[in-house]
């Protein structure tokens, strides 16, 4: 791979990169929403406070630690076969080029990998809302942005030991992703995942088992202009990994923004008809996940599969979502007010899947040896990270608790964390009248 684009690519990647930041918002605004609105604030301003951890951290060590597309990383070699598990570059991306005009293509994939780490870092935000304390998911970024992020990312790169899976086992052309989604929202799924296990339900959410206790979203309007923001940045997003991970041309550009919008468009219609068939009236909640859900599966996808396969991939998504989301929350007890477990975790795996059986390979490629690929990618990703992730956040907890003492979660997370609330004009504690 190259490292010089032309005018024109370099020009239009930077415009997308420009763009997706508009994902980061959407989600930290869905999050807002689904959240109370005695925490709304908190909520917030705790995803402004996660970016910033977020980039400060990848940026002085997980740049490192991720290294770049044309530089030999780290690693051990098996029976012949070279391992690459981890990039050695300078710090503070210092050989990224980005005083050079020879080297463009390493400074704006760095970009593309900040909007990436920071916004794996509040998509788990949301699942802890209403009882999860702000220093103790700071603590938890510095871990997935310093070091968990970027080795995934070499792992699941063209470069990294399972991207090389079609050259060292003639695993089809080896783990396939065009948009980061192993290393960003399946990797968010399970973050989520812990972070709940780690935290708990909130108060009053499983009264005994078997039986939830309905806590809506306090603001609809949020959550659905977050889905729309959040289409613009995917659009970004998808488009400038198309450009600067995959090699597409200009026209295929055009058509991951194009399969991008049909993912998330017949991913939303799904759950629009699976809501109103299930409850009589569509759930605007469960429809906003269903919207992103698409938009996680297009991550995977978009890139490598045409406009039919997009839709197909979408509509699978939006039917599973609020089936899924359902059952972890009344068949397994699992609080997650985001529904990212389900959102991000288990469609970003779909979404890997599909470009397994969906995808476009070389003519030499092997289809069920593709499959395989992104099973073996999969399955890594599930083995090392559930673990880790869980060893890691119950060790931090120990040091930096997770959730809120429980005065805390009953004056709401403004008042505990930020000594004053979002809506001050309004009562936001009504429901403790009726305990």
């Amino acid at each position: 791979m190259t490292n010089t684009l032309s005018d024109v690519t370099w020009i239009l990647a930077f415009a997308l990169l420009a763009l997706a930041p508009l994902a980061i918002a959407g989600i930290a605004l869905m999050n807002t929403g689904l959240g109370r609105s005695r925490s709304a604030a908190q909520s917030l301003l705790g995803s402004v406070i996660l970016v910033a951890v977020a980039a400060i951290f990848f940026a002085i060590f997980g740049s490192s630690l991720a290294g770049t597309a044309t530089q030999t990383g780290a690693g051990v070699t098996v029976a012949g076969k070279f391992w690459d598990l981890s990039g050695h570059a300078p710090l503070l991306f210092g050989s990224a080029g980005f005083h050079s005009a020879e080297t463009l293509r390493a400074p704006l994939v760095a970009i593309l990998r900040i909007w990436s780490v920071v916004l794996l870092a509040i998509i788990p935000w949301g699942s802890g809302s209403d009882r999860l304390r702000l220093p103790a998911a700071s603590a938890a970024t510095v871990v997935s942005a310093a070091v968990l992020f970027p080795l995934i990312t070499r792992w699941t790169s063209a470069s990294g030991w399972l991207g090389q899976l079609g050259v060292s086992f003639g695993l089809g052309a080896g783990f396939l992703d065009s948009s980061n989604a192993a290393s960003v929202h399946v990797f968010a799924g399970i973050t989520a995942l812990c972070v709940i296990w780690v935290a708990g339900p909130r108060k009053g959410k499983f009264p005994k088992p078997g039986v939830s206790t309905a806590i809506p979203g306090h603001h609809a309007v949020y959550v659905l202009l977050g889905c729309l923001l959040a289409l613009v940045g995917w659009i970004g997003s998808n488009g400038a990994a198309s450009l600067l991970l995959l090699n597409s041309p200009l026209t295929g550009v055009a058509s991951t923004a194009l399969n991008t919008m049909l993912s998330a468009s017949a991913a939303v219609l799904a759950t629009f008809f699976i809501t109103r068939a299930r409850f009589g009236k569509p759930d605007a909640s469960l429809c906003a996940n269903g919207w992103l859900a698409g938009l996680v599966a297009s991550s995977a996808a978009a890139g490598l599969v045409g406009p039919g396969s997009a839709i197909f991939i979408g509509c699978v998504a939006g039917v599973i979502t609020p089936l899924l989301v359902e059952l972890l929350e009344l068949g397994m007890s699992i609080d997650d007010p985001s529904g990212a477990i389900v959102v991000h975790g288990v469609v970003g795996i779909w979404g890997l899947i599909a470009v397994g059986l969906m995808g476009a390979l070389a003519a030499q490629a092997d289809r069920a040896a593709q499959v395989l690929a992104q099973l073996v990618g999969i399955a890594t990703l599930l083995g090392v990270l559930i673990p880790v992730v869980y060893l890691i956040f119950r060790l931090l907890n120990k040091i930096v608790p997770f959730r809120a003492e429980s005065e805390g979660e009953r004056l709401g997370m403004d008042l505990y964390e930020l000594g004053g609330g979002a809506y001050p004009e309004f009562v936001v504690h009504r429901d403790e009248f009726h305990r």
